[in-house]
């Protein structure tokens, strides 16, 4: 069976056509003379100052005409707007953001220059003006990435800035916690409902309906309940009954039934010309007149187009370049379904013609979508037989594998070319495990066609890997590398990536660099390669401690998958989440918790083990500094569970291990101690000790063990571990971590009463920190470091005339990182007894107290107790006055040692 074409990018199309933005999208519905004013409603989403107004209702209440109103108020007062309507496509995170992209120019963003990497969602958190994004059919967006990436924007939104959504359900978007903050307007179905003025005044406007009397005009409200659409539906009907014809009386406009018949019954009183043309455009999301022509080659479109929208009965106008319009959602679905009544043949061939001119406009998303819609697979595998190469060499996986698993699976199986991507999609987009079950039932590898076959054979090393199989994917990649050239660019490139990386797991730096240069000198034009190029490039350059080289190479990484335009939050997970964890380690937390709405979903749906704990506990962490300890904790919880659901040990590990850790942070010992014993699995641990994996560089078994001992146990014992693991990882060339082994050594020395030897140890470790600038490797060992770090920084200022100034400053930051510092329990003299206090503690004081030693923030503690932030500070006062604290580090270390807590 001879393949599709080949799929070298030099033989591609260009990419750009399949990104253009319709300018339809970028702008409201027109007003239209029947159009009654909302003018409570606008007036209160236009004065709003909540960071995001949910306008939520279902079809036919009105609910785009209510926040086309409010823009324009916004827009009167001087505050900048910008729409965009969502669609299906939508869903893929590239599209999303060239919209975004273009939304924000719109409100005045610019860009760094011509051609300058332009990242939309950094740009609108910049924004000083009043200004107000609107989100339109916002229900269409169910992908993780994309309702992350709106999160970041919410999360983002400087302080005169406002997103609006409209969406016919509850969308993924921490509500709760937007509510919890007072920074959520809601507009919802009960105030979108017409009124009974509302009713008259949409009756006045209508000069062709029927004049209603009163009571019959109560009655229609009354039944129709407000319901906008049936409202409409209900004019038109009466303008051919007349009202002295009982039809008000006999109408339930609740009734969604009804208003079907009533779309029908105004359907069916349209000329045939006109009829077939609602009919055979339903199918359409949006309508011009080249595109209908394209459907009704024998009407005049143009001038249907012209009648209808004169009329305001059909057609929604939206404002662009070109006259645009679009059916009312209700109407619309009542059309197609009407259609595949009706006209069941000509579905396909409608969807197919739509497709042909979307194709000729060079448009491949849209063409490739009406040919799946309307079940015309081979129209669509044609048109990915020209496309898929490219769509699959700029890593827009989500959208392939959406179109894949659309089409029927004998008929992919016809195309073994195509299968091949289908599975490459698949892998980065729903995992490896359903991938390799696909590949072994597809018949690639044994494939009559030898690209296909030798492409087949690429995956294998890659999926294992994924799995957590590195020992079989080696002796898989080896096999591959051998079939070397396959034909196949994309193929040939994965396949070195995927070997660099198992060889970097491994321990094979030199090989793993080799392979990494020819997978550079096979990519061409390919996005998606360049970024896993770059990717393990900045894993090797992070493990051998070069911080500031890794951050170029992941934000390179990060960049090279986008098309169009270069956001950093777009979504890619293998890059993404790696490039959250250096921006952590530069303890920007707000910008890596960002970074993280975006990518731990990825990551979580993907199932890549490293990435999977990476992200959770970054989260976990950060959650943990901010004082949502709950949070914390939940994050750490989700990420065991998706261990024990994917049978991956060393993920049910990683979660064990963190909750040990900030366990010893919160001062529960044993508690910390059973997590450890948890995460003790010798043949998980023993294969760490001969692998690089990523996850686990500063976060292992031994390590915590020896962090465990310094906090609790024998710290001579913990300084005999650490000088162990120091030469092991100095020896591998593991600089990264050798210098957090180093700074727990210190640690572990002044816990001891060592003195200058942990100062002269803290000094050089953070020496060669300062140089990359490693933050939170030291941060992380929270508040027992900071009596230290207050020691050394005190020594260099003394020494200032002959000092290390990088080094000086770099203390500085750790120090105002850090907060207020306890002294050390070293020199804190032992406190009274509990029943020795001056004044006992009351039991809202012991409460506050067991919160502080957990690590929950004044705001949080607030939340707790239900009590303002005041009263939570007057509290903290009278501890500390009772127990002669003078911080919260030592309040809590005083209050363990009285009893008072645990």
């Amino acid at each position: 069976m001879i393949g599709p074409p080949t799929l070298s990018p030099a033989m591609q199309p260009s990419p750009h056509s399949s990104l253009r933005i319709l300018e339809t999208k970028l702008n409201p519905p027109a007003f239209v003379a029947t159009q009654v004013p909302r003018r409570a409603i606008g007036d209160e989403i236009a004065a709003a100052t909540a960071r995001m107004v949910l306008v939520r209702a279902p079809a036919g209440f009105g609910k785009t005409t209510a926040m086309a109103q409010s823009r324009a108020r916004m827009e009167e007062r001087g505050t900048s707007t910008a729409w965009l309507t969502l669609d299906r496509a939508d869903n893929d995170v590239s599209r999303f953001l060239d919209g975004l992209a273009e939304a924000a120019l719109r409100l005045g963003v610019e860009p760094a220059g011509s051609g300058a990497a332009f990242d939309a969602v950094a740009a609108l958190a910049t924004l000083d003006a009043p200004f107000a994004l609107f989100l339109d059919d916002f229900e269409v967006v169910q992908e993780p990435a994309v309702l992350g990436l709106v999160r970041e924007i919410i999360e983002q939104l400087p302080r005169r800035g406002q997103i609006v959504i409209g969406s016919r359900g509850l969308p993924d978007l921490g509500l709760g916690r937007l509510r919890a903050r007072g920074q959520l307007l809601e507009i919802d179905t009960d105030r979108l409902r017409f009124s009974l003025e509302e009713t008259s005044a949409f009756f006045d406007l209508r000069a062709s309906a029927a004049a209603l009397p009163p009571d019959m005009l109560s009655q229609l409200h009354r039944k129709t309940e407000g319901w906008v659409a049936a409202i409409w539906l209900a004019s038109m009907a009466l303008e051919r009954h007349g009202v002295a014809t009982g039809f008000v009386e006999r109408f339930s406009g609740s009734d969604r039934a009804i208003a079907d018949y009533l779309a029908e019954d105004v359907l069916a009183h349209q000329p045939r010309e006109v009829r077939d043309f609602l009919l055979r455009t339903s199918i359409l999301r949006q309508l011009d007149a080249s595109v209908c022509q394209a459907l009704n080659p024998r009407a005049d479109s143009a001038a249907i187009l012209d009648r209808l929208a004169a009329s305001n009965l059909f057609l929604t106008p939206v404002t662009g370049e070109t006259p645009a319009w679009r059916y009312h959602s209700l109407f619309g679905d009542f059309l197609r379904a009407q259609l595949a009544r009706e006209m069941p043949g000509e579905l396909a061939r409608l969807h197919l013609s739509a497709s042909a001119w979307y194709e000729s406009q060079r448009r491949p998303v849209p063409a490739i979508d009406h040919a799946i819609e309307g079940g015309d697979h081979p129209h669509a595998l044609t048109l990915l037989h020209t496309w898929a190469g490219q769509f699959l060499e700029q890593g827009r996986m989500r959208m392939l594998s959406r179109w894949f698993a659309a089409i029927p699976a004998h008929q992919l199986r016809a195309q073994p070319m195509l299968q091949l991507i289908a599975l490459w999609a698949e892998c980065f987009t729903r995992g490896p495990w359903e991938a390799i079950r696909h590949l072994e039932q597809s018949g690639c590898t044994d494939s009559d066609i030898p690209e296909v076959r030798a492409g087949a054979h690429t995956l294998y090393p890659l999926l294992l890997a994924m799995q957590d199989r590195y020992d079989e994917a080696y002796a898989a990649g080896r096999d591959a590398l051998a079939r070397l050239p396959t034909g196949i660019a994309f193929a040939d490139s994965a396949l070195l990536n995927a070997m660099a990386n198992v060889l970097a797991v491994m321990g094979d730096q030199h090989e793993s660099q080799r392979l990494l240069d020819a997978a550079r000198s096979r990519q061409g034009h390919g996005n998606f390669n360049r970024m896993y190029s770059e990717s393990l490039e900045g894993m090797l350059d992070l493990q051998g401690g070069r911080l500031r080289q890794a951050t170029a190479r992941f934000r390179m990484a990060v960049d090279s998958t986008h098309a169009v335009t270069y956001n950093h939050s777009h979504g890619n997970a293998w890059a993404g989440v790696l490039y959250a964890g250096v921006v952590y380690e530069a303890n920007q937390l707000t910008q890596a918790d960002h970074l993280l709405n975006a990518y731990l979903p990825l990551a979580r749906d993907v199932g890549l083990p490293d990435h999977m704990i990476l992200s959770h506990v970054m989260r976990s962490r950060i959650a943990f500094h901010a004082g949502d300890i709950d949070a914390a904790f939940l994050a750490l919880t989700e990420l065991e569970y998706l261990g024990h659901e994917r049978q991956l040990p060393r993920v049910v590990a990683g979660a064990k291990l963190e909750r040990s850790r900030m366990l010893l942070l919160q001062g529960n010992g044993p508690a910390s101690r059973d997590e450890l014993a948890r995460a003790d699995e010798s043949a998980l641990w023993a294969r760490e000790r001969v692998q690089r994996l990523p996850a686990h560089d500063l976060d292992y078994l031994a390590l915590a063990q020896a962090r465990w001992q310094i906090a609790f146990g024998d710290t001579r014992a913990a300084v005999a571990m650490l000088d162990a693991e120091i030469r092991s990882a100095t020896e591998a060339a593991r600089h990264r971590r050798a210098l957090k082994l180093r700074v727990l050594r210190a640690l572990a020395l002044y816990r001891a009463g060592d003195l200058t030897p942990a100062l002269d140890a803290m000094s050089a470790a953070l020496q060669a920190a300062s140089q990359e600038g490693f933050m939170r490797l030291v941060l992380d060992e929270g508040p027992a470091v900071g009596p230290l770090l207050q020691s050394l920084a005190a020594s260099t200022r003394a020494q200032a005339a002959h000092g290390d100034p990088i080094l000086a400053d770099y203390l500085q930051r750790l120090l105002q990182a850090m907060g207020p510092i306890a002294p050390s329990e070293i020199d804190t003299p032992a406190p009274a007894p509990e029943s020795q206090l001056a004044e006992p503690l009351t039991r809202k004081e012991i409460h506050v107290l067991q919160l502080l030693a957990e690590g929950y923030s004044n705001s949080a503690m607030a939340e707790k107790l239900f009590v303002s932030e005041s009263t939570v500070r007057t509290h903290l006062r009278n501890i500390n006055m009772k127990l002669d604290a003078k911080s919260r580090t030592q309040a809590v270390a005083i209050a363990r040692k009285v009893g008072v807590i645990r």
